[in-house]
């Protein structure tokens, strides 16, 4: 499935939980990669909310949860068709339903030179 947004600026959350070894070794394991510290934030058009309600609700792959950390779903993408990734769902989370997440191993707006507002597209798989 294909979705399109734009990058918008997040609230600054994700680099300490992708800091975690917890998060880190867990995403590692089962994503194949180990992920750069902090999350790119993209806001989906309203019309995409069904779609992601469904991914979120059928996401099968996951990150457990433990006396000091919330599990966490996810589902492998794909931006720009060239760099694997995953988006995920925290069970908690302060995002609005169209706002996402995408990880990766690299900081994706210094390598694509992203601002907020800039387009981006996203390929998910594998839910």
């Amino acid at each position: 499935m294909d979705l399109n947004g734009k990058v918008t600026s997040g609230y600054g959350k994700g680099c300490v939980f992708l800091s975690d070894e917890y998060y880190k070794e867990n995403i590692s394991q089962k994503c194949g990669f180990v992920p750069y510290q902090g999350t790119l934030n993209i806001i989906l058009d309203d019309k995409y909310i069904e779609d992601i309600r469904k991914i979120k609700e059928e996401a099968n792959k996951r990150i457990g949860s433990d006396e000091k950390h919330g599990s966490v779903k996810f589902v492998n993408a794909i931006l720009e068709d060239s760099i694997h990734g995953a988006i995920l769902f925290p069970d908690k989370t302060t995002h609005k339903e169209n706002e996402i997440e995408f990880i990766s191993e690299e900081n994706l707006r210094a390598k694509f030179n992203l601002e907020d507002g800039d387009e981006v597209k996203l390929t998910l798989y594998g839910f």
